[in-house]
């Protein structure tokens, strides 16, 4: 004989109800696609299409991607209101959030030495563009 679930989840009482349920949302929430994620914030196609300044078929082909670019995933979730990390995760290590993948996020300082070469590289093209009397 099966077992169904809402026969099992029936016959626990009213905390134990709320628990499982509780729980359930919490899974439910920890992965969504951005259609589901719109619809929690509670946001129409037609609405984050306007933040976005395109027109509510781009955001429904849009929601049905599997594959996107960082820069559009970023303003999609920004004109719900949120802010996208990527975090790295590795069986031997504590998850990593990455840096220096958003607009926000301000370059790394880079050593002296590192700047010097830098600066003397685009000296040395500056000085080679004048030689051949190209514009620099």
């Amino acid at each position: 004989m099966s077992v169904n679930i809402r026969d099992k989840i029936g016959k626990l009482n009213t905390v134990q109800r709320k628990k499982v349920e509780d729980r359930a949302a919490t899974l439910i929430a920890e992965e969504m696609s951005l259609r589901d994620l719109r619809k929690a914030r509670k946001l129409t196609q037609a609405r984050v299409a306007k933040t976005l300044g395109i027109t509510q078929d781009s955001v429904s082909r849009l929601e049905k991607r599997s594959d996107l670019l960082l820069s559009t995933l970023r303003k999609t979730v920004k004109a719900m209101g949120g802010d996208v990390r990527i975090v790295a995760e590795f069986p031997d290590r504590a998850p990593v959030v990455l840096s220096e993948l958003s607009e926000d996020d301000p370059p790394r300082k880079t050593s002296r030495k590192h700047a010097h070469a830098q600066t003397q590289n685009s000296l040395r093209y500056r000085r080679r563009a004048a030689l051949r009397g190209q514009p620099q």
